[in-house]
């Protein structure tokens, strides 16, 4: 039927760089078919309530339980890495290159800024997303992006927000590269997103110059007239390119009659043909599979793009990883067979199956019924297999295999292994048997270091030439602010996370230090060529209590002199005060006692005569006596 079918390439105006992009998306996406298959059957048994979403619901069991062991594996490792990454309140440190950049007003300042970027909310909810990325897919994916948290009110003011670099994790599902490549650095690499109309404009305007503004409304309005043109043609669009298709839409069409917009982003190094030029280090964005709306070197700083992975289990040729759980998901296929096939038998066991033989009228299988049967008539109940209810224990030694395997150790979970062991020899083993987790949270520690460097090199370029940060004063536990320039955090060096590293070593050196003064250092002669202000240096590193100001040289012996000295003058305060006599002596009186000469004796009869109340009193008989 002429004029039913409306050719794709009549509809739109395609660049070749573009159409290039899309095409390199397609046969990386199609290469990693199998590995997205494998993720989607862990997550379905990870997040299953029963076996009818999974791959078990191919077996005849009537029972549909599953034991989600996968799902408690990853809650697990998820826990166990975030405690360990994250211990403390301080977890990262400025390791300077050169001696200006060492200098305690500029470690001091860089540290504080980190420490502060750090404790936005936004940074902690997305290294969670990552470290789950980590434990089910093997695979993270992150970049750093500016975050403006300001927000303009309607009477012209601006309410103050964080402003700086922030993390942001990219799904694997979204991005491709070379996965034979030398390393992912130096791979080439794009970024699919998913865009509403609103969000597109609103790119296009902060991609657009004073001189390319006309422009970038002309490509605005080229994109809504494409939609418009396929939503008004009543007959059919065709393509024959694959690259054409979008994922999640059945169709091109259905694409482009949607409310969204595919955003692919390549970033690397790139030959255009068109232009005989090679591209380095370079971000281009295209829109709809066809249409180049961006193209300029990346402004970091560094000689690749601020775009950061790391895998679980790597491969000496691949560079997509694979993740803790990949390769336990048979062994949970296992444990569901063992234990539906454990169900369906002990139903049997309730309700035995029955064998009629000959003529037997209808009944109902209960206590107590009466069965009818002909002359050679029978009903027989047929035993199942009560072998199978013993296969418990094979369940329990699958379990602990799939917790082993994952590079998780029992004892994180609070469980000792079997046999009496010391204080030392229990510590021992934790560490030996944890090698695994260790190895692999450092890591994901080397990931997030060049996060972190990734967000201190964009602060440097993008922070104006002045702003405040909170600063938090541990020694006083108070919170004061702090105006910094973008001249304090340049330094030659680089931010070090410093938490999963040193866990496991510092829990070593501690153990065998302490062992080591138990029996040799227990000799005099070995004890006395230990430093005691070196050990105590090396127990407040090894605490991480410098932000305490524990240890000074001898500062005991000062405090003890000083305590003394309080104390024997609280001795000479209390004796003093036992050998003074209670009411007033002449030295208290600020006149003479006897101004005019007069008798003492006279004077206390004339206070006694003042006291009766009588003016004429009689005197006392001393009073009398001295007159």
């Amino acid at each position: 039927m002429t004029g039913r079918v409306l050719d794709i390439k009549d509809l739109i105006v395609p660049d070749n760089l573009g159409v290039k992009i899309a095409d390199m998306w397609m046969k990386w996406d199609q290469g990693r078919a199998l590995k997205k298959r494998d993720w989607t059957e862990v997550r379905k048994y990870v997040f299953a309530v029963d076996t009818t979403t999974t791959t078990n619901n191919q077996l005849p069991w009537k029972n549909t339980t599953t034991l989600p062991k996968l799902c408690q594996i990853r809650d697990n490792l998820y826990a166990n890495y975030l405690a360990a990454l994250f211990p403390k309140q301080r977890w990262l440190l400025w390791d300077a290159d050169s001696k200006d950049s060492n200098s305690v007003s500029k470690r001091d300042a860089i540290t504080n800024y980190m420490a502060w970027a750090v404790e936005q909310a936004s940074f902690r909810e997305e290294m969670e997303k990552l470290i789950l990325d980590y434990v089910d897919y093997g695979n993270c994916f992150a970049t750093v992006d500016w975050h403006d948290d300001r927000n303009e009110l309607p009477d012209n003011r601006t309410q103050s927000g964080y402003i700086g670099p922030m993390v942001r994790r990219i799904s694997p599902i979204d991005i491709v590269f070379n996965p034979t490549a030398m390393s992912f650095e130096h791979s080439p690499k794009i970024v699919r997103s998913i865009l509403t109309y609103g969000e597109v404009k609103e790119l296009l305007t902060r991609l657009s110059k004073p001189e390319t503004v006309e422009a970038y409304k002309e490509l605005f309005k080229y994109l809504m007239d494409i939609r418009e043109q396929s939503q008004q043609f009543a007959g059919e669009l065709s393509t024959v390119d694959e690259f054409y298709r979008v994922d999640g839409f059945t169709s091109f069409r259905h694409y482009l009659e949607s409310d969204y917009v595919e955003l692919l982003t390549f970033y690397g190094d790139l030959y255009d043909r068109e232009k005989d030029e090679l591209l380095r280090n370079q971000i281009i964005m295209v829109v709809d599979r066809h249409k180049v709306i961006y193209n300029a070197p990346s402004a970091t700083s560094f000689t690749v793009p601020n775009l950061f992975h790391i895998g679980w289990r790597k491969r000496q040729d691949n560079l997509w990883a694979m993740g803790p759980l990949d390769n336990l998901v048979g062994m949970q296929y296992r444990i569901d067979h063992i234990e539906n096939a454990k169900a369906d038998v002990m139903d049997l066991i309730r309700v035995p199956l029955l064998k009629i033989k000959g003529y037997v009228e209808d009944f109902d299988w209960k206590p107590m019924e009466r069965i009818h049967v002909g002359d050679e008539g029978d009903v027989t109940m047929i035993a199942p297999p009560y072998q199978a209810l013993q296969e418990g224990i094979e369940i329990q030694h699958l379990m602990a295999l799939m917790e082993e395997m994952a590079g998780s150790p029992r004892e994180a979970m609070g469980f000792r292994t079997p046999g009496e062991k010391t204080k030392y020899e229990v510590q021992r083993l934790e560490n030996a048997a944890g090698r695994i987790f260790q190895s692999k949270a450092v890591q994901f520690e080397a990931f997030e270091e060049r996060i972190l460097n990734g967000m201190l090199e964009m602060a440097r370029r993008r922070l104006p030439a002045t702003f405040e940060i909170k600063v938090f004063d541990s020694e006083f536990s108070s919170t004061t602010f702090a105006q910094l320039s973008v001249e304090d955090i340049t330094g030659i060096g680089r931010i070090k996370p410093v938490a999963a590293r040193h866990f496991a070593e510092r829990a070593d050196l501690v153990q065998n230090y302490t062992q080591f003064m138990q029996t040799v250092g227990a000799d005099a002669g070995v004890r006395q060529h230990f430093s005691t202000i070196g050990t105590a240096r090396m127990f407040e590193d090894m605490f991480d209590m410098a932000d305490y100001h524990l240890v000074t040289p001898y500062i005991r012996v000062s405090e003890d002199a000083e305590a003394h000295r309080l104390a024997n003058a609280a001795v000479e305060q209390t004796a003093m005060a036992a050998q003074t006599p209670s009411g007033l002596s002449q030295d208290d009186a600020t006149e003479p006692m006897n101004p005019e000469g007069r008798d003492p004796a006279a004077m206390m009869a004339a206070a006694l005569s003042s006291q009766s109340g009588s003016p004429g009193g009689t005197p006392s008989p001393q009073g009398a006596r001295n007159g």
